[in-house]
């Protein structure tokens, strides 16, 4: 398949494309190389995947509607996956306009691309943050999800509701992937494991939010990789039997998968496990909850499990290990320059 991968130098967009491409599709990347974090990070990712002659980059903002128009003219994709985005909880706080631009305008992009030039499936990045204010645990696909806690979550909740409508009237395959904290190498500076092995390796102190009473399901980058490309494998079909309980399905051709590891982990349990890893102590400040934060995000992936085959594997100590070992030799690298 020839597949658009937009965030195509991001954390879980250039994982995806290494996996997509050793399976032998043809991948057009988009990025528009931003500076939320530091951007050689997201060169050396790109580094990793233009020796492909599968792999094509084109730097393209999501939002500029021109563009997105040409490069969709241009090229006739099999598929979309969609990672490109304005990421962070807590920066939509300052920068609400980026999630705005990004994550609505640029997300009405590719849906018109894709349906004017007749895209057999749509993949694209939620995230459990849509859970917001629910307390029902573990989060299932057919849960409510009307209380987002943040302008993040809630641009995610409009991608969801916006490619619904798309599946219906235009009867586009859209799958949407609600990703549970991933994490691993090449990852995200502004992400939790990131900073707290950053800090702890420079004798800084760590925040660590609500007195360490919170849990994730810690997802490993290379799984939710595979993930998409399993769900690229199966289009979603409109359910005649559909109820309006279940939010996640419909009569139109639209899924919404759970992906997250189905081992919760405390963060005081997290630290612990990175402390191992680095063979060194954290220095803890235990402070309040975040108001943009959920104390649990416990994921119910019955669904994945059944309707893709697929399950992340990776125990998050292995993943850990995995993290700090990439860490330590890219900023070894880095700083030899």
């Amino acid at each position: 398949m020839r597949i658009l991968l937009t965030g195509a130098a991001g954390f879980i967009g250039a994982a995806t494309s290494l996996v997509l491409l050793q399976k032998g599709h043809e991948v057009v990347g988009v990025d528009n190389l931003n500076d939320y974090y530091d951007v050689a990070l997201k060169h050396a990712r790109l580094a990793r995947l233009s020796s492909n002659t599968s792999f094509a980059f084109f730097r393209t903002d999501i939002a500029d509607r021109v563009s997105m128009e040409s490069l969709f003219r241009d090229h006739a994709f099999d598929a979309v996956v969609h990672l490109a985005a304005q990421a962070g909880v807590r920066y939509s706080l300052s920068h609400p306009q980026r999630y705005i631009d990004s994550n609505l305008v640029g997300f009405g992009n590719i849906l018109e691309g894709s349906r004017q030039t007749g895209a057999k499936h749509l993949i694209f990045a939620s995230t459990s943050s849509v859970y917001g204010a629910n307390t029902k645990e573990p989060f299932a696909e057919q849960d409510p999800t009307g209380h987002p806690l943040s302008l993040y979550a809630a641009t995610k909740r409009a991608n969801e509701l916006m490619a619904h409508s798309y599946a219906h009237l235009f009867a586009l395959p859209c799958t949407g992937l609600r990703f549970f904290s991933v994490y691993g190498p090449w990852g995200r500076p502004d992400m939790a494991l990131f900073q707290f092995t950053k800090s702890i390796l420079e004798d800084k102190s760590i925040e660590v939010y609500n007195h360490g009473q919170m849990q994730r399901n810690f997802t490993y980058v290379e799984d939710v990789a595979e993930a998409i490309s399993c769900a690229l494998e199966k289009k979603p079909v409109g359910e005649s039997s559909w109820t309006n309980v279940d939010q996640g399905s419909s009569v139109a051709p639209f899924r919404i998968y759970n992906l997250g590891h189905p081992k919760s982990i405390g963060l005081l349990e997290m630290i612990a496990m990175l402390e191992d890893a680095l063979g060194k102590k954290a220095i803890c400040n235990l402070v309040p909850m975040h108001p943009a934060d959920i104390i649990h995000n416990f994921a119910d992936t019955i669904r994945l499990e059944k309707e893709l085959a697929f399950c992340p594997r990776v125990p998050f100590a292995e993943g850990v290990k995995l993290f700090v070992q990439w860490y330590k030799g890219y900023y070894a690298a880095s700083n030899s320059r």
